[in-house]
């Protein structure tokens, strides 16, 4: 190699100072602690001005300090040890720890070191550490780990997606609920999660709803790996950048499988009860039945008994003498046969089937149901009904049940005793808005005060003898069909129970 001329000697020691002083420039403007620390016991040598603002020292106080006597406890061994906190890559330990303040709190700082040694003799000269406070990062990764256990224990499914809708994460219960605990879930898109019409749903109204709100709920079904569906509340949730632009999103669900299926329990409860209702109901008009179908079987007994009376002896008949008793008796064993028929269809057990009925008609005809009842409670039915009502939406056998119940109570509420005496119950049906206003007015003695709070409670009753059960039950089929129950007293006497039922649009 050939050797520097005296000048290019000049140059280069220049040129090292120039260096030199441009570093050390540096060293005194960086917000991050620059130290020199001796091998063995680390005691500082030097140190930037920066380590007032990240310790609160001066200069003059840290030289001289060794770094051990300033690590916290638990971290000195770490260091020693090399614990998982100390990493190393070519010639650099990097290392997170706690460091005491002057004013003896701790703060966390990451530092960065490098061991300077004697060309010659390969011993270690001193120790060059560049530190930088840490507390922020500490901080947010300790609230990150806490947020990841806060994810993996939840029962809540949480899914994690990027803007393809390739899953990234699933915690712990959607793992186990979607059967994925044994399956790379990152191979997967969100829509092998869900089922067809949740995932278009998902697309054509959670997809721009949360991209302009920022979140989207909505009831849908999931998917499990064996295809199970599992309905599920959703709740979708777009996470931006600090620039705004959309980095990933979430899903976190709610099971409603055990709901699902609880409610369907109760429906099948509910239905079981109002079967039972309807079977009390009619076996409180057992005997007004009874006489209402003997009027018809004694009127086609004396028509057939004529008939045998007058033509016994006869050799011959001509249908003119017979056409009337035979006609009048299938005309009676009809209205004998519809009789039945109502009977069994108000105490089958079936399905509610909601269609448009004719309200006037099923009016009607519970109020004929109930003349032989009135007549024994001494009492007369009055229908008021307006004329042209729009029909109506509902369960004809619900509806039936609802008013036979309210009409039953009317007329025993009216009961009288005295011949001379015959009191009134009124059926009215009068539009209001987009409903029908169905009411029954008895001439009772009306509803004490302190019972019509809790009239429509399950096992509350005013009669001695009653369950308690069919005002409940009425007041929930009304709000099945999307109407209202109440009860109110008359100004003059007796009480009114009205209910709505809506119209057909």
């Amino acid at each position: 190699m050939k050797p520097l001329t005296p000048e290019q000697g000049r140059s280069a020691l220049s040129d090292d100072a120039e260096r030199n002083r441009l570093l050390a420039e540096m060293a005194e403007q960086s917000t991050d602690m620059i130290s020199r620390h001796t091998p063995g016991d680390w005691r500082f040598i030097y140190a930037s001005p920066a380590v007032t603002h990240l310790l609160g020292f001066t200069v003059e106080e840290i030289v001289g300090m060794s770094a051990y006597d300033l690590y916290h406890p638990d971290d000195v061994k770490d260091f020693q040890d090399r614990a998982p906190s100390v990493t190393y890559d070519r010639g650099l330990y990097t290392h997170t720890y706690r460091f005491r303040c002057k004013d003896g709190h701790y703060t966390w700082l990451e530092s960065t070191s490098r061991t300077l040694r004697d060309p010659e003799t390969h011993e270690i000269k001193e120790i060059l550490v560049v530190s930088r406070d840490a507390s922020h990062r500490i901080k947010a990764d300790k609230a990150n780990r806490r947020l990841a256990r806060v994810l993996e224990s939840t029962q809540d499914l949480v899914i994690f997606s990027d803007l393809d809708l390739q899953i990234t994460h699933l915690n712990e219960a959607a793992r186990r609920c979607l059967a994925l605990e044994h399956t790379d879930y990152t191979r997967l898109s969100l829509q092998e999660l869900m089922a067809q019409k949740g995932f278009q749903t998902l697309l054509a109204d959670g997809l721009p709803t949360a991209k302009e709100q920022g979140s989207w709920r909505s009831e849908l079904n999931l998917q499990s790996r064996e295809g199970n569906p599992i309905p599920v509340m959703l709740e979708l949730l777009v996470h931006r950048s600090l620039h705004g632009d959309i980095e990933y999103l979430s899903l976190v669900a709610r099971d409603l499988s055990e709901k699902k299926a609880a409610e369907a329990q109760m429906k099948h409860y509910q239905a079981e009860i109002d079967h039972a209702s309807r079977l009390i109901t009619m076996g409180e008009l057992a005997s007004s039945l009874a006489h209402e179908l003997n009027q018809p079987l004694l009127a086609m007994v004396s028509f057939l008994r004529g008939i045998e009376r007058r033509f016994a002896s006869a050799e011959s008949l001509r249908w003119q003498d017979i056409e009337t008793p035979i006609t009048r008796s299938i005309s009676t064993a009809l209205r004998a046969g519809e009789i039945v028929h109502r009977m069994m269809d108000f105490t089958r057990k079936q399905e509610p089937q909601v269609t448009e009925l004719d309200i006037a008609r099923l009016v009607n005809g519970i109020c004929e149901f109930c003349e032989s009842t009135a007549e024994r409670h001494n009492v007369r039915i009055l229908c008021q009904l307006d004329d042209n009502l729009p029909a109506v939406r509902g369960d004809q056998i619900q509806l039936e049940q609802v008013l036979l119940n309210l009409l039953v109570n009317a007329l025993e509420a009216s009961d009288t005793e005295a011949e001379h005496e015959l009191k009134t119950v009124s059926v009215g049906v009068r539009p209001e808005g987009d409903q029908l206003l169905i009411t029954v007015d008895d001439e009772g003695p009306g509803i004490p005060e302190q019972d019509l709070p809790q009239i429509f409670e399950r096992f509350y009753s005013t009669k001695r003898t009653g369950l308690g059960m069919g005002l409940a039950i009425s007041r929930s089929l009304v709000e099945n069909l999307g109407g209202e129950l109440w009860a109110e007293n008359l100004p003059q006497s007796g009480s009114r129970f009205s209910f709505t039922v809506n119209t057909v649009n």
